[in-house]
């Protein structure tokens, strides 16, 4: 059984941090950004409202992002969407200034699948380009833990 976004531990309304991150390293608005493992996050509905115009989302799971662009209405259509694993799609080279993972690469645990990871990244950012990349704390990993 799926969990609600807002019940798992790592959840949040608003990712202020990132946010603010994000208008540090991508300006101008026309900066290409993806935002990978973004499914059901309100960080697209943040960037939209903050006028950027470049957005790709990308998650493993089709039910997230059709609840994102439901919950989006009309401004779903000013998004890419793509529906992947991100350490097997063959993403195009050299497009992106700003590579966003709140926490997809740390799930991975596989060496090959990190090390796929890191290819994808390093094949598709722009020279220049900005990685942000978290990793969930001790108290949201224990909570993941269980939500499986």
């Amino acid at each position: 059984m799926t969990k609600a976004p807002d019940a798992v531990s790592w959840y949040r309304p608003h990712l202020e941090t990132s946010l603010a991150l994000i208008e540090r390293a991508a300006d101008p608005r026309s900066a290409s950004i993806i935002d990978v493992g973004g499914g059901e996050s309100t960080l697209v509905d943040d960037l939209l409202l903050r006028g950027y115009k470049n957005i790709t989302i990308l998650d493993v799971s089709q039910t997230a992002i059709d609840l994102t662009k439901r919950r989006l209405g009309s401004a779903a259509q000013r998004v890419r969407w793509l529906v992947a694993d991100i350490t097997e799609i063959e993403l195009e080279p050299s497009v992106y200034d700003l590579w966003h993972d709140r926490a997809v690469f740390h799930f991975l645990t596989g060496r090959e699948r990190r090390i796929a990871y890191v290819r994808q990244v390093a094949r598709t950012v722009k020279p220049g380009a900005t990685l942000l990349s978290a990793r969930l704390g001790r108290k949201a990993l224990r909570n993941a833990a269980g939500s499986k």
